[in-house]
């Protein structure tokens, strides 16, 4: 089948984009909370090591919810769990507006956390399964560029609103996808694969020993590596990104005009990773996007002028968001429907560790004056090995049907 022709086929095509709708929520959410940091750091007066923690915290959640979800959708449904998930996220990310203390924005912050983390890998799964081998990751790639949207509206939003009606009222618009939730539940369903296995489940002990028997021992651990380094790094950067820009002298909406720029360059980061991971395969955009990526980030850590910090920007948001696209097409590919949630949660749970280590070390070391080219280097190495174990440890997927894998 072209790409033309599954494009063509409204169900599919129905899929993709209110899949993809539902990850462009999540975006927002997340590239909002970048931005309201940067106005709670100046509003109460937040140390680097609380703007850290909070990012932190966020990250906590997704873990939890990665893993509780992904082994819940493989029991009870991609579709239930993705809706699920969609309105404790957005429900808890509006409640955030009303925060009156740093305490009470963490525990919101978590338990939005665990509803964004719980519905991304069930997300891609759904459509990773939805999809023939020749097209799915293509279309995961094209539902991972729904983010890159969120992003996008995530700084608009902060630009216009945040200086105007203060991060309260970001919050606020973070509740939207509660309504969205009652349209996802009636515009999607469970894909025929995952309906097939329904007379066969796994145990949730049965799920686990499979993911980490012979068969996969290496693959897991090769894609726990991938996500954890991905992750630490993602976070550790791009929730700084507004941060970083006032420390080197911007004003606040100068600085989020900035990453608004950056963030436009997520979309052709997808579009070339989708077209390529079909082309050359998954671990060849993976591996060269991430050490692009590692360039990118250090470039970006010692650009001295306007225009150099810009494009270093620019090219830190291509290469990483492409990256991201193309793991997430990679991870549910790995495993046969019956763990395929179960494996790519947990993977993308493990990751998240690193998301609450990369914000909160950029904290502390900002705390004691390490200069941004040092903390900045960190990632540098981090991507760099990670594209190492997945060039010599990684299995190829690309065309493989995982369920008929031995």
């Amino acid at each position: 089948m072209s790409k033309t022709t599954w494009l063509q086929e409204p169900a599919k095509r129905k899929l993709l984009v209110s899949a993809g709708i539902s990850w462009l929520f999540d975006a927002m959410d997340v590239g909002i909370i970048s931005f309201i940091v940067a106005a709670l750091a100046v509003e109460w007066k937040l140390g680097a090591q609380q703007i850290g923690f909070l990012a932190a915290i966020n990250s906590v959640g997704m873990a939890v919810g990665a893993a509780v979800a992904g082994a819940s959708a493989d029991r009870y449904g991609r579709r239930t769990v993705l809706v699920v998930t969609l309105l404790i996220f957005s429900i808890s990310s509006g409640l955030s507006a009303l925060a009156a203390s740093f305490a009470m924005l963490c525990i919101l912050r978590f338990i939005t956390g665990f509803g964004l983390g719980g519905e991304l890998p069930v997300a891609s799964t759904l459509v990773s399964e939805s999809f023939s081998d020749k097209d799915r990751g293509r279309a995961v790639v094209l539902l991972e560029s729904f983010w890159a949207c969120g992003w996008i509206i995530a700084a608009v939003v902060s630009y216009f609103v945040i200086p105007v009606y203060g991060w309260r009222a970001a919050f606020l618009i973070g509740a939207l996808p509660a309504l969205y939730a009652l349209y996802l539940r009636r515009a999607i369903q469970d894909s025929p694969r995952f309906q097939q296995m329904q007379s066969r489940k796994l145990t949730f002990r049965e799920r686990i020993a499979s993911v980490w028997s012979a068969n996969y021992r290496q693959s897991t651990a090769t894609l726990w590596i991938l996500w954890f380094v991905v992750v630490f790094s993602y976070y550790g950067m791009f929730l700084w990104l507004p941060t970083v820009m006032t420390m080197k002298g911007f004003s606040l909406v100068k600085s989020f005009e900035y990453v608004l720029i950056m963030t436009l360059a997520q979309l052709p980061g997808y579009f070339t990773a989708a077209y390529f991971i079909e082309k050359f395969g998954r671990k060849f955009v993976l591996v060269s996007y991430l050490l692009l990526t590692a360039v990118s980030a250090y470039w970006f850590s010692a650009a001295a002028t306007e225009g150099m910090l810009i494009a270093a920007g620019i090219s830190l948001s291509f290469f990483n968001l492409g990256a991201w696209g193309a793991m997430y097409a990679y991870t549910p590919e790995l495993y046969p429907t019956g763990v395929r949630s179960t494996g790519a949660g947990f993977a993308a749970s493990f990751g998240r560790i690193g998301g609450i280590i990369g914000p909160y070390l950029v904290g502390l070391l900002v705390a004691r004056k390490y200069d941004i080219s040092s903390i900045f280097l960190i990632f540098f190495v981090a991507i760099v090995i990670g594209a190492l174990v997945l060039l010599f440890f990684g299995q190829e997927t690309k065309g493989l049907d995982p369920d008929r894998r031995t």
